[in-house]
């Protein structure tokens, strides 16, 4: 609670009333805010009568997500989200949300994700021959679209197992594949994804009626039940798979495009690489307990996360007023966390422009702040799949970087498409030989 007779102080900030979208000119005006007033800006937003708080001090979040998140809630920019994903636990709230997600957490356990590893490894595998294609015919890959690609089928396999087949071969084509050919998230994008919901419901019911019980998340969600033996509705279920569709898919496949990139041109970094993943696969090899060593691996995925953070910016909205510092928080304030710019904040980090991987040596116990490092965000809505990725990327690189090298083509510049995740505005082309 805020200190009893304390006098309000507000952030500084510009007077005019500004529009704010996800697009690069708002973070850029966004980033100039924060240039010119600090690291925390008020802001009068067009359409909306509360004020508007640009934060990126890591006290601050601490607060917001840790200290006092009960006072904070699901801000502005997820009603857009919903309309996508449904009521998933990304966008729900309150017990509703605790209820999804103690159901939903057991399925993301260590002994589960070890034994998703080895479709992992297969689908990554899957790629080498075509990659040797293109040595062979000495053209460039764009490795957008394959990381896009191989993400989406990371997660359906996670969900679908051996359904996905069935799905694909039944229609022809695999139905949820425009994710990966159209990159905006748009209200069309959103209806056609939503139509997807029957596909879903489809499998439910045909487990149900044939009582199969593949080995996925799919089948261990519809076994989870709460402390009074209820399932998840159909409705929830299908929400809730939604929403790992797009978040499973998207966060790793703009992490690895952004890796792949960064290593093409840190070609130091690439050797400790390479010499890593080498000193740990055993006749190319990679076991479940192994990737536990692939320490540097972890820390350029790291680095990449902080540099590129898929979830550039999330918000909150006070529910009471609260302190910021020295700074009143009034009840309805609408905030704007923005790990994009946290993690770039020379405060916090040595080189904060520069890829550096060894900004998380020591498993990042050596961070100058925790929370100056949100990429999935913190506190109890911490990203649920978060181990889940870091398998699926570090197997990624360890089995593909032993036997590719790539190299970035230049030609469309290499921009950044902050939309709902931070992209490349342009597919990055890379050259390929083998090693």
């Amino acid at each position: 609670m805020p200190e009893a007779n304390v006098p309000n102080r507000f952030p500084p900030g510009p007077s005019e009333t500004l529009t704010l979208n996800l697009d690069l000119n708002t973070l850029n005006v966004i980033t100039g805010m924060v240039e010119k007033y600090g690291d925390i800006v008020k802001l009068s937003v067009s359409g909306r009568s509360n004020p508007t708080y640009l934060v990126i001090d890591a006290d601050y979040i601490q607060r917001i997500l840790i200290g006092n998140h009960a006072n904070y809630i699901k801000g502005v920019g997820f009603e857009r989200v919903k309309m996508l994903l449904g009521n998933g636990i990304i966008v729900s709230g309150g017990e509703f949300w605790r209820r999804q997600r103690t159901l939903i957490q057991p399925s993301f356990s260590r002994g589960n994700i070890n034994q998703l590893s080895a479709m992992m490894k297969s689908v990554t595998s899957k790629m080498i021959p075509l990659w040797q294609q293109h040595v062979d015919d000495k053209k460039p890959i764009d490795i957008t679209t394959q990381t896009s690609e191989f993400a989406l089928e990371i997660i359906l396999r996670a969900l679908f197992s051996d359904d996905l087949d069935r799905i694909i071969k039944s229609r022809g084509s695999n139905p949820f594949a425009f994710l990966t050919d159209d990159p905006t998230r748009d209200l069309a994008v959103a209806m056609q994804f939503r139509q997807l919901t029957r596909i879903v419901q489809e499998l439910i019911d045909n487990r149900r009626e044939n009582s199969r019980i593949p080995f996925d998340l799919l089948s261990l969600m519809m076994d989870a039940s709460d402390k009074q033996g209820r399932h998840m509705s159909d409705k929830e279920l299908i929400d809730e798979v939604m929403t790992m569709i797009i978040a499973g898919h998207e966060t790793s496949a703009g992490t690895l495009n952004w890796a792949w990139y960064e290593l093409s041109r840190n070609p130091n970094i690439e050797q400790c690489l390479l010499d890593e993943i080498q000193s740990v696969l055993v006749n190319d090899q990679l076991a479940f307990d192994d990737i536990a060593k692939l320490r540097y691996t972890k820390q350029i995925i790291n680095e990449t996360l902080r540099l590129y953070p898929p979830v550039w910016l999330f918000t909150r909205k006070a529910l009471g007023e609260d302190r910021l510092g020295g700074y009143t928080v009034p009840p309805g304030t609408d905030i704007y966390m923005l790990p994009y710019l946290t993690h770039r904040k020379s405060e916090y980090w040595d080189t904060p422009h520069k890829f550096s991987p060894d900004h998380f040596r020591e498993d990042g116990t050596n961070l100058k702040h925790k929370y100056a490092f949100i990429p999935f965000s913190a506190g109890s809505r911490r990203c649920i799949g978060e181990y889940f990725s870091y398998i699926e990327m570090q197997t990624h690189l360890a089995l593909l970087v032993t036997k590719f090298k790539l190299r970035y083509v230049p030609g469309e510049p290499v921009e950044l498409d902050p939309g709902i995740n931070l992209r490349t505005r342009n597919s990055i082309m890379m050259s390929v030989e083998a090693r």
